[in-house]
């Protein structure tokens, strides 16, 4: 029997982070939370004091739902160089609380996640935000950094379950005796 991971993602922002916790067993995925830390409420200059809440906030959500694993959006330079620069300091308070914190962290591109998720890269966020509503059977839409969020988690339990698989093959395949692997199948030797 497969045993249950909680993973939490996390779609980093420095106005808001996204996050959401899933209980991944083998296939099947269960929702357990997702929700935004926002900044807002601070000065935008105070970029310390902003970081701190995303820091203590990643802390806070971590203490609630003692996830075992967790995933984080990795972002690309965009034309601004200054927001660029500011939302990789948020990636990185992110990061940083996650690694204080003991958790193994994977992480994934947007365009990673929206083909897991949508079945397409260039999916909107509409479409992510309505194909994790299915995915995980909720009553209604997330928001779309929560939704972003659970798009993470979900990719990472897929691809968690999809790498367990292939350790498990290859481990059954190493006693066959060389030589007798073709064509992606296994020759049983008669005795």
């Amino acid at each position: 029997m497969t045993q249950a991971v909680r993973i939490l993602g996390i779609d980093p922002g420095l106005q808001c982070v996204g996050f959401g916790v899933v209980d991944s067993t083998g296939h099947q995925l269960q929702y357990v939370a997702s929700g935004t830390i926002t900044t807002t409420h601070l000065p935008r200059d105070n970029l310390p004091a902003r970081l701190s809440v995303i820091f203590k906030g990643i802390v806070e959500v971590v203490e609630r739902y003692q996830p075992q694993e967790a995933v984080v959006e990795i972002v690309f330079v965009n034309m601004n160089p200054q927001a660029s620069l500011l939302l990789g300091q948020a990636r990185g308070a992110c990061l940083s609380s996650l690694v204080h914190q003991d958790l193994l962290v994977a992480e994934y591109t947007a365009l990673q996640m929206k083909k897991a998720i949508a079945g397409h890269g260039k999916a909107a966020k509409a479409q992510v935000q309505e194909m994790v509503k299915r995915l995980l059977n909720l009553p209604g839409l997330p928001g779309p950094d929560a939704a972003d969020a659970l798009g993470l988690a979900i990719t990472h339990a897929h691809a968690r379950h999809s790498a367990l698989a292939h350790q498990l093959y290859a481990a059954a395949t190493k006693t066959v005796p060389a030589g007798q692997v073709r064509a992606g199948r296994v020759a049983h030797r008669q005795s």
